[in-house]
Order: C-alpha cells, then sequence, then structure tokens
C-alpha cells in the first residue's frame, strides 16, 4: 500500500511516498514546471522507470526528474521511502 504525505520546511516543500510493500506502485506520472522535484531514495530500494530509460536505487541515491518526464517509481523492498523535493518552491527570504 502507498502512503502518501506532505511536509513544508520553511519554504522547502517536500512529498513523501512510503511504499509498504515490495511491488508497491507510484504510478506513471509527469510534472509541468510548478511541481518538478528531484526524487531521494531515504530508505530500501526503488525501480524508477520513464518511457527510454530505467533505473535501479538505493538508499542515499537522488534521481533528478525533468519536467514534463513521465516517470514510475517500484518499489524492490518492503519499507521503502522516496522523498520528493520539490524544485522552484524553496523561499530564501526565510534565511
Amino acid at each position: 500500500m502507498l502512503l502518501t504525505k506532505q511536509a513544508d520546511f520553511g519554504g522547502l516543500k517536500v512529498v513523501i511516498h512510503d511504499l509498504q510493500v515490495a511491488g508497491d506502485v507510484l504510478p506513471l506520472h509527469v510534472h509541468d514546471c510548478s511541481s518538478v522535484h528531484i526524487t531521494v531514495v531515504a530508505r530500501g530500494r526503488i525501480k524508477a522507470f520513464s518511457h527510454d530509460w530505467e533505473k535501479e536505487a538505493s538508499a542515499g541515491v537522488v534521481l533528478n526528474f525533468r519536467e514534463g518526464e513521465p516517470h514510475e517509481i517500484v518499489a524492490l523492498e518492503d519499507g521503502t521511502r522516496i522523498v520528493n523535493v520539490l524544485r522552484n518552491t524553496f523561499d530564501s527570504t526565510t534565511l
């Protein structure tokens, strides 16, 4: 089961996806300029797919998805967590 929650850390917006069981999927989707992100594999392992590539990644790896790039993520291990950090949302006035 995929569980999702959002957080805001002083203007830095993140979306946390917990993929509880190997085989859980974050379905194929595309981001526009307002929601493009990097993905940090916080724990576990994933396989990420796009129309012309696929990549396996484990905890500590950062994936950089481009605007308009369709992608899907599948958990390869139970208890996998990915953290999407939205780009272009950080408010530098809070520094």
